[in-house]
């Protein structure tokens, strides 16, 4: 009898340890399984991370064309890019008008003013003066001037041009080639129509080829408050 119980004492330990071993192989499976759903989910996560990185780096990067894109197709940049920045001093000029009278600059100090470089050859100013008229008949009488810097270098078209539109405001002309005059260069013109806003301070306040520009700063200025 001694030895059986010995015996079953035996088997007893025995197969408490196989329990436990078993037991503890369960917890090292549940564990292992719990820690690579973990690392799974990690890298589930980091991989939806990289894409969403990689997603906003491209949709930024196409943003990024697009804009350069339109600043290509903008004709301010492409025709205006050598045109005087906001903020710099209009150089100052002296010419004459249709009556050999001298206009200058700075007679107009104090007052906004709308530098209209165009000539009657001109097929795009031409297309433009009635803007330049609406302008001129909207925003005068509140007291901004408007000027007409023609390139021709023949008076009796210029002259022509001038009755043909009906242009009311001031008009001046050095009569020569206009890349051989002195204010295509001080102005750097490269592009006609070409506007130029100074304001009473004599500074540029806006430089474009576009007169819907012109009209957006105008009516920015005296009708937003």
């Amino acid at each position: 009898m001694k030895g059986f119980s010995h015996f079953y004492c035996f088997v007893a330990v025995i197969y408490s340890l196989l329990i436990f071993c078993s037991a503890a192989n369960a917890q090292q499976q549940n564990k292992s399984q719990g820690q690579q759903a973990k690392e799974q989910q990690q890298t589930k996560e980091q991989q939806q991370t990289k894409a969403q990185e990689q997603q906003a780096k491209e949709q930024q990067q196409t943003k990024a064309q697009q804009q350069a894109k339109e600043q290509q197709q903008d004709p301010d940049v492409q025709y205006g890019a050598q045109l005087l920045k906001a903020g710099s001093v209009a150089p100052e000029f002296r010419l004459k008008g249709l009556d050999g009278k001298e206009l200058a600059l700075s007679d107009f100090r104090g007052k906004y003013v709308v530098l209209d470089f165009w000539a009657s050859w001109c097929g795009d100013c031409r297309r433009d003066i009635p803007n330049i008229k609406a302008l001129y008949e909207k925003y005068s009488p509140k007291g901004v001037e408007f000027v007409g810097v023609s390139f021709d270098d023949n008076a009796e078209r210029w002259q022509n041009a001038i009755k043909e539109f009906g242009l009311k405001y001031h008009q001046v002309s050095e009569l020569k080639k206009w890349k051989t005059t002195d204010i295509y260069a001080a102005y750097g013109i490269k592009w006609i129509p070409t506007i130029y806003i100074i304001g009473p301070d004599g500074k540029v306040k806006l430089a474009t080829v576009l007169s819907e520009r012109a009209e957006q700063f105008l009516h920015n200025l005296y009708y937003v408050k």
